[in-house]
């Protein structure tokens, strides 16, 4: 995967606000690589440390989180957005209709 791209996903993530969360997907859309969730996947299982992006934004399409340790262990990606104030349904996924992020206009097409 080129770094241009990379840098492209990383670019839309920056802009997540906290309390917000945003899809792989939607970072692809944005990003100009629509169908491309897999790549944003990828793409931020190598971010440089010294991006400090908020990864733990990024959720799949569904409200589900990530799996395994990528966080730092499991229930961090949860922790740290309750902390920013996004709320849970039942199931333990992420409030998609209220949480998820809706400006897409900040981007240019």
């Amino acid at each position: 995967m080129s770094e241009s791209l990379n840098k492209k996903f990383y670019d839309v993530v920056a802009k997540i606000p906290e309390g917000r969360v945003a899809s792989y997907g939607q970072i692809a859309l944005l990003a100009g690589r629509p169908r491309a969730a897999r790549a944003v996947g990828a793409a931020l299982r190598r971010v440089p440390a010294h991006l400090d992006l908020p990864c733990h934004r990024v959720v799949f399409s569904d409200g589900s989180l990530c799996k395994g340790l990528i966080f730092g262990g499991p229930g961090v990606q949860e922790q740290l957005l309750k902390k920013e104030g996004v709320t849970f349904l039942p199931n333990g996924k992420v409030n998609m209709r209220c949480c998820l992020w809706k400006r897409s206009e900040d981007f240019p097409r």
